[in-house]
């Protein structure tokens, strides 16, 4: 019978350093053991009991060795050239990006900055690679003094437009932000609406992704064209250009994508619900706070043990991530690292290192009965005993 898969993005939850990492300047970058050190150790059960310690022995885990004897652990090597958001959803859903996107260190070329002050009818404040809230705090004042947005990027290949909402209303800010996405081939175009005044600036909850569509089919459309159903909580829309999903629930922090995966189980039919958790990425990740991850990683953690008991006798869970985000390096960018790959419900299997992330679109694929798994290679049977 058609079942429900249920795959829970543990946003930058890296388990080690990919033996690629020097090239990308990640050398020594093990998310979750170095998080795990920073906060004298981790109390997290529901992982533990899951297997994650079998794929992160470095990490100091508490309750030592408790796994529970049943589920399947491993973890997956991301096989695209990059380390970004983009990229580690695409290949989590079968599609590996042939080509790293366009990434901009040194601010936006002249022809594209030209183009955009001319098809926005403004100019533009910061024009360089940084961390978010900081340059808000920077330029700020700047901004509401002259109205112009702050343009901005990272070690991503993203574009972001930061402006306060009493000065570029929402619908304005994403209105300019569909433009750059039209003008320029970076991988995510962001809206990062804020406010507050006298350098104390905050961003709202009104973030948006335009995305690059994958290159091809993914397992969304696949499903999708199957009959069957993807529900996409929390941004998976937006990376994934709304290709494939027939219902999506945007939330914004952990506690909302976690009641949108709730809500989920009490209402999808047969297909895959898609939920990415991202605020130990962007809250705790990208701003170097490795004591704030540990925690938020114990919260989610209690909370993954409540969404087990909630689901079906015939649903399957899998948690993984798409990429790491070490804090505790000096930079505040993503990780080139494994990711785990847990789930918790099946029969005790280790499924070691997978060479591609999209063996778990592969798996989904052979569980839910639908055709044409692309580039991964299936571990269903490990799961079905």
């Amino acid at each position: 019978m058609p079942r429900r898969t249920f795959v829970v993005v543990v946003d930058g939850l890296g388990v080690g350093a990919l033996p690629d990492a020097a090239a990308f300047g990640d050398q020594g970058a093990d998310t979750l053991a170095n998080v795990s050190r920073a906060a004298g150790g981790l109390a997290v059960p529901c992982l533990v009991g899951a297997g994650i310690a079998r794929v992160a022995p470095d990490a100091i885990l508490l309750p030592s060795g408790a796994w529970s004897g049943r589920g399947a652990y491993g973890r997956m090597v991301q096989a695209a050239p990059g380390k970004d958001t983009l990229s580690g959803h695409w290949e989590l859903m079968g599609v590996i990006p042939s080509e790293p996107f366009p990434t901009y260190p040194s601010g936006f070329p002249p022809g594209l900055l030209r183009a955009m002050e001319t098809a926005m009818s403004t100019r533009f404040l910061g024009n360089r690679a940084a961390s978010g809230t900081t340059i808000i705090q920077e330029l700020g004042e700047e901004h509401l003094a002259t109205g112009y947005p702050i343009l901005y990027t990272s070690a991503d290949s993203v574009l972001q437009l930061a402006a306060h909402e009493g000065v570029v209303p929402r619908e304005e800010l994403y209105r300019l932000c569909a433009i750059a996405r039209r003008l320029s081939r970076v991988g995510r175009v962001i809206a990062r609406p804020f406010q507050g005044e006298g350098g104390k600036f905050f961003r709202t909850a009104g973030r948006r992704d335009w995305a690059m569509p994958p290159p091809a089919p993914t397992l969304l459309d696949r499903i999708t064209d199957a009959g069957q159903e993807v529900w996409a909580v929390g941004k998976v829309e937006d990376l994934f250009a709304g290709r494939g999903i027939g219902r999506s629930l945007r939330r914004s922090t952990n506690r909302e994508v976690a009641a949108g995966l709730e809500e989920a189980v009490r209402q999808a039919g047969p297909g895959l619900v898609l939920g990415t958790l991202p605020d130990t990425d962007t809250v705790y990740g990208h701003r170097n706070d490795p004591v704030g991850f540990a925690r938020e990683l114990e919260e989610l953690d209690g909370w993954l043990g409540s969404f087990q008991g909630r689901l079906g006798s015939e649903d399957w869970l899998f948690i993984t991530a798409d990429h790491g985000c070490d804090p505790t390096l000096p930079a505040t960018d993503h990780t080139r690292e494994y990711v785990p790959v847990l789930v918790p419900r099946a029969p005790s299997a280790g499924l070691g290192t997978r060479m591609t992330m999209c063996d778990l679109a592969a798996t989904v694929s052979e569980l839910l009965g639908i055709p044409g798994a692309g580039p991964g290679c299936s571990f269903a049977a490990a799961l079905l005993g």
